[in-house]
C-alpha cells in the first residue's frame, strides 16, 4: 500500500519541478528584460547629456564674455579683438597660427578702426612669439590706417611682451605684470647621484656634442659656453625687437633686458607701457565702442590632437634637456 501511495506522490512531484522551472524561467526573463530596458534608458540619457553639453559648449562659445564671435560685425565701425592667451607655442591658444589668423581676419574687415591685442601670457617659444610680431609690423605697413593697440591684462611677461612691443601703444593695469626680457634654458644634473646608487652611464654618439649637456654626464666647459653663446643671441633678437616696437619711448637703463619683471606702474616710467588702460577704454577713446571678437576658435576635438601633437613634439625635440624659451 505504502508503495502505491509513493508511485501517485512521484508524478506530482515531477509536475511541481517542471512547474518552478517555467516560472523559474519566465521570472529570469522579465528580469533580463527589464535590465535591458534600464540600460536603453540609461544609454538614451547619457546620450542626452553629451548632446546638451556640445549645445551648451558651441553656444557659450558663440557668446563669450559679450563679444560678437567669429568677425561677425553689424556693419558700425568697431574695435577688432585678437586675444593672446596662456603659452605662446605651437598648437596652443597663444600660438602663431591662431593669433596670426585672427589679426588677418581683424585687419581685412572693412568695419574694423581699431585692433586691440587682449594680452595675458607668461610667454613661451621665441619662435612662436617672434612670427607674431614680424606679422603685426606687416599687417601695420599694410593697413596704415588701421593703429594696433596692446592691452596687458595680467601679465605680458617674456614672449608675451615680445608680442606687445609690436603694437603702436601698450596699455596695462597697476598691478599687470610686464616685462622678463630675457631667454632661459632649464636643465638636470644627475651625476653625483647616479654615483651614490651605482648606475653606470652608458652613450655612444656619432659626433663628439651630439650628447650636449646631457644630464646624467659631466658638464662640459666647451658645451655649456655654447648654449650660452646660444641664448646670447636669442636674447639679442627679443632686445632688438623691443628697441625696434619701442623707440625712444625707453628709458636707458641696462636693468630693462636683465630678465626683471615689473608691475604696470614702473612699466610705465620705464618706457615698457605707454598708459593705464583696458579693452573697453581704448574701444572708447578711439571711438569705436563696438567690439568684435576675432580670436579663432577650434572644435574640441581638434583641440585634443593639437595638445596630444604639440606636447609629444616638445617631448620629443627637448627631452630633457630643455629647448630655449622666452618665460
Amino acid at each position: 500500500m505504502a508503495e502505491i501511495q509513493n508511485d501517485e506522490k512521484q508524478p506530482v512531484a515531477a509536475r511541481d519541478k517542471q512547474e518552478q522551472a517555467v516560472v523559474d524561467r519566465l521570472v529570469f526573463a522579465a528580469l533580463r528584460e527589464q535590465t535591458r530596458a534600464r540600460r536603453w534608458r540609461i544609454g538614451f540619457m547619457l546620450f542626452f547629456i553629451i548632446y546638451l553639453t556640445v549645445v551648451t559648449i558651441v553656444a557659450f562659445n558663440k557668446s563669450s564674455g559679450g563679444f560678437i564671435v567669429g568677425g561677425e560685425a553689424d556693419g558700425e565701425k568697431h574695435t577688432a579683438v585678437v586675444k593672446v592667451s596662456g603659452v605662446i607655442a605651437s598648437g596652443e591658444e597663444g600660438g602663431s597660427e591662431i593669433v596670426i589668423a585672427g589679426l588677418e581676419s581683424a585687419f581685412e574687415h572693412e568695419d574694423t578702426a581699431v585692433i586691440v591685442l587682449e594680452i595675458n601670457s607668461p610667454g613661451g617659444s621665441p619662435v612662436q612669439a617672434a612670427y607674431i610680431y614680424d606679422e603685426i609690423l606687416r599687417l601695420r605697413q599694410k593697413h596704415e590706417s588701421i593703429p594696433v593697440h596692446a592691452v596687458v591684462v595680467d601679465i605680458a611677461a617674456s614672449g608675451g611682451y615680445f608680442v606687445a612691443a609690436a603694437a603702436d601703444k601698450i596699455h596695462v593695469n597697476q598691478s599687470s605684470l610686464v616685462g622678463s626680457i630675457g631667454v632661459r634654458m632649464d636643465a638636470f644634473g644627475f651625476v653625483d647621484l647616479m654615483k651614490k646608487i651605482g648606475v653606470e652611464r652608458r652613450l655612444l654618439t656619432a659626433g663628439e656634442n651630439k650628447g650636449l649637456f646631457d644630464p646624467f654626464l659631466p658638464e662640459q666647459a666647451d658645451q655649456k659656453a655654447h648654449l650660452q653663446s646660444m641664448l646670447n643671441e636669442v636674447h639679442a633678437h627679443f632686445i632688438d625687437a623691443v628697441k625696434k616696437g619701442r623707440g625712444d619711448r625707453l628709458v636707458e637703463a641696462e636693468e630693462i633686458f636683465s630678465g626683471l619683471i615689473w608691475s604696470g606702474e614702473t612699466a610705465l616710467s620705464l618706457g615698457l607701457a605707454d598708459a593705464y588702460g583696458t579693452t573697453r577704454s581704448v574701444a572708447r577713446e578711439l571711438e569705436a565702442e563696438d567690439i568684435v571678437d576675432f580670436t579663432p576658435t577650434t572644435g574640441l576635438l581638434d583641440r585634443i590632437a593639437d595638445r596630444i601633437g604639440s606636447s609629444a613634439g616638445r617631448s620629443i625635440s627637448g627631452q630633457i634637456l630643455g629647448t630655449p624659451g622666452l618665460n
